[in-house]
C-alpha cells in the first residue's frame, strides 16, 4: 500500500455487537494521530454521529443522501420509489461527499442511510447510487476510512467489499453472531478480500477460551471484555472515547494488531 494512501476498513457484524463504538473509537485514534479521516455511517439505523460525539443539532443540520430525492433523480435519472424506472448504472458521485458532511476536528461524517423498501416501490435507484458513492470512497479517498456497514450480509453482496483494505467483523459470544462471522469470511473470500479479521465484544469472565475455539477460522484481532461503561456513556449521551480510557487502550491494541497484518 502506498505510503500516502490511508486504510479502507469495513466495520460490520450482525446488530447489537458493538460494531458503531468500534468504529467510533477507530475515527477518534486516526483523528488523534492527526491523520484525516472519513467516518462512513452506512447503517439505516445511523447512530455514528453521536458515537463520534456530533450534538443532535448538529446531525439534524446532515442530508441522509439516501432521503434527498431531488440528488438520486438529477444522479440517476429515475424518480426514487418508482417501479419500473430506467436509471443509470453508475451515477456520477466524485463530486458528493464534500456536500454532504460534517466535520469535528480531522474526522468528517457522512451519512448514506438507506430508504426503507416497505410499501414505497422500487428502490432499485437509491441502492445502485449508495453502492456507486460507497464504491468511489472507498476507491478514491485518500484520506483513512471507516465504514460503519449495515447490519447483517446484504450490503456484501453488493460489492462493495471489493474496494476495502480490511473487513473487521465485530462478534459478541453467541452462536448467531459466531454463524455471520464465518458467513462474512466466505463471502469475503468469494469476493476476493483476504484480509478478515474478528474482534470479539462483550466477552464476560470465562468466556474467552471458548470464544476463541468457535473462531478459530479467523485471525482475532483482540478480545474485548463486557464493559457497563459503553452503555453509561451511551446513556448519558457521552462518547466512550471522553469517558472509558481503558476501553480506549484496548481499542488502540487492536488498530496495532491490524496495522500490523495488512
Amino acid at each position: 500500500m502506498a505510503a500516502n494512501k490511508g486504510l479502507k476498513i469495513a466495520v460490520s457484524g450482525k446488530g447489537g455487537v458493538g460494531k458503531t463504538t468500534l468504529s467510533a473509537l477507530l475515527c477518534h485514534l486516526y483523528d488523534k494521530e492527526n491523520k484525516n479521516v472519513l467516518a462512513v455511517d452506512a447503517d439505516p439505523d445511523a447512530n455514528l454521529g453521536m458515537a463520534l460525539g456530533f450534538t443532535s443539532d448538529e446531525l439534524q443540520q446532515v442530508v441522509t443522501i439516501a432521503d434527498d430525492r431531488q440528488l438520486i433523480k438529477e444522479r440517476t435519472g429515475a424518480e426514487p420509489g418508482s417501479p419500473g424506472s430506467f436509471f443509470s448504472l453508475n451515477p456520477k458521485v466524485d463530486d458528493i461527499p464534500q456536500k454532504y458532511v460534517i466535520k469535528s476536528n480531522n474526522i468528517s461524517l457522512l451519512q448514506l442511510g438507506q430508504s426503507s423498501t416497505g410499501g414505497k416501490g422500487c428502490h432499485c435507484p437509491e441502492n445502485t447510487f449508495i453502492k456507486t458513492l460507497l464504491n468511489h470512497l472507498v476507491l478514491e479517498e485518500n484520506d483513512t476510512v471507516i465504514v460503519d456497514m449495515e447490519a447483517g450480509l446484504e450490503h456484501m453482496s453488493r460489492g462493495t467489499a471489493r474496494a476495502v483494505d480490511a473487513f473487521v467483523v465485530v462478534v459478541e459470544p453467541g452462536q448467531r453472531s459466531f454463524q455471520t462471522a464465518k458467513a462474512t469470511v466466505k463471502l469475503a473470500k468469494d469476493l476476493g478480500v483476504d484480509k478478515v479479521f474478528a474482534v470479539a465484544n462483550k466477552v464476560r469472565t470465562g468466556q474467552e477460551e471458548n470464544v476463541r475455539q468457535f473462531l478459530d477460522f479467523i485471525p482475532i484481532l483482540g478480545i474485548l471484555p463486557y464493559d457497563s461503561k459503553v452503555v453509561d456513556a451511551d446513556f448519558t449521551g457521552k462518547t466512550v472515547f471522553e469517558t472509558n480510557p481503558e476501553m480506549v487502550e484496548r481499542i488502540d491494541n487492536i488498530k496495532k494488531n491490524l496495522e500490523q497484518n495488512m
